[in-house]
């Protein structure tokens, strides 16, 4: 599970605040909700695109800080995938992510993975 951070001055529920509709919008009908970390997330079960398997997506929400997103994407081996024929449907399926969390998070894939090497970076030890 991955959580991604709003940029700066902005919220989720801001940017999405249709998160449910904005998640069947990208990747299919939610189909119920579970509870991850303490987070009530909503699942997709069956994905419209074949290369995902699962997808969990919610709003991560912390006290005293701003809520994040979080996401787990379940999908296929490539293996499995370019041998059902459906190779298209991984670029398409890479395109839904990333343009999923710009919607959700303000942040391109280059800022996505700076902020993340970042928090990395902060969690390592001194020595």
């Amino acid at each position: 599970m991955k959580e991604y951070k709003m940029r700066r001055g902005e919220y989720l529920e801001e940017r999405m605040p249709d998160l449910k509709g904005s998640i069947e919008e990208y990747f299919g009908t939610v189909s119920g909700t579970e509870e991850v970390n303490g987070h009530e997330l909503y699942v997709v079960e069956e994905p419209e695109n074949p290369v995902f398997e699962r997808i969990v997506a919610g709003a991560a929400s912390y006290d005293g800080k701003k809520d994040k997103l979080a996401v787990h994407f379940e999908e296929r081996p490539a293996e499995e995938v370019i041998a059902d024929g459906d190779a298209e449907a991984a670029a398409d399926a890479v395109d839904a992510k990333n343009d999923f969390l710009l919607e959700a998070t303000g942040r391109d894939a280059k800022s996505r993975r700076d902020s993340m090497k970042r928090a990395v970076e902060d969690e390592s030890p001194d020595y």
